[in-house]
């Protein structure tokens, strides 16, 4: 029985999210039935992470486990020929029998897309947050860094999350911006619920001048969510690596 790491890209535009549900579409969900065509049978496909309704993944890492004699670029190539235009498997290797895509995990890193032009795009529509007020990304990347560090994310997390333990360790993060597009990077051994769309609608207000320079810490320290700001949307949130 051979344990496979597949690496998956995905548009999240028509999905909800990752995980499998009854009621709506998953990309788990048409995964899970590509592997079937494939592999002849219902394979169980964990997952490294689970996401949000029409958030995007540059890198997702899942595993499986077959007893098929099939090489890796097989298993690409006979998965992509079943998969819709908008899932893609671009990598294939097999781990060892104890490797998790979750819990080996050391880090993820995400990325969240502003275009910051003043007419909106259409063609950016899913797959960017449209803001028409000047941002200053110098600015939001100098008070981004107080995000760094081990810390209570207790404010930075949905009311919908059941999670305990809200201490997370955010390794780096940073603003820039290409023309009018303005980027959020930001990496931490793992994330809370809506955590990272949560941090930007926080810069956001910063930029806005909702937040004063300097008070972010405080506001992280207060572990309040109403301190923070609004929930950005999804369409502009990208899972970007995963890092083993």
């Amino acid at each position: 029985m051979k344990n496979l790491l597949l690496t998956i890209q995905y548009d999240g535009s028509n999905y909800h999210g990752w995980q499998v549900q009854q009621n709506a579409l998953s990309v788990q969900e048409v995964f899970q039935n590509a592997v079937e065509k494939v592999f002849g049978k219902r394979l169980d496909v964990i997952g490294c992470s689970r996401t949000d309704t029409g958030v995007h993944a540059n890198m997702y890492c899942l595993t499986l486990k077959t007893d098929m004699n099939i090489s890796d670029d097989g298993v690409i190539l006979a998965l992509n020929s079943k998969l819709p235009n908008d899932i893609s498997v671009i990598g294939c290797r097999e781990v060892p029998d104890d490797f998790h895509p979750r819990y080996s995990c050391k880090s993820k890193e995400y990325i969240y897309k502003i275009y910051n032009g003043k007419i909106r795009n259409p063609f950016y529509a899913k797959y960017a947050l449209h803001y028409k007020y000047a941002i200053d990304a110098d600015y939001l990347n100098k008070e981004c860094k107080a995000f760094i560090g081990t810390q209570d994310f207790s404010g930075f997390c949905s009311a919908k999350s059941d999670v305990e333990d809200c201490v997370r360790t955010v390794k780096s993060c940073e603003v820039w911006r290409e023309g009018d597009m303005v980027y959020f990077k930001v990496e931490a051994d793992g994330f809370l619920y809506n955590m990272v769309r949560i941090m930007v609608g926080t810069l956001l207000f910063i930029a806005e001048g909702k937040i004063k320079e300097g008070e972010l810490s405080q506001i992280i320290k207060s572990k309040n969510r109403r301190s923070a700001g609004k929930t950005a949307s999804p369409q502009g949130l990208y899972l970007n690596k995963i890092n083993y």
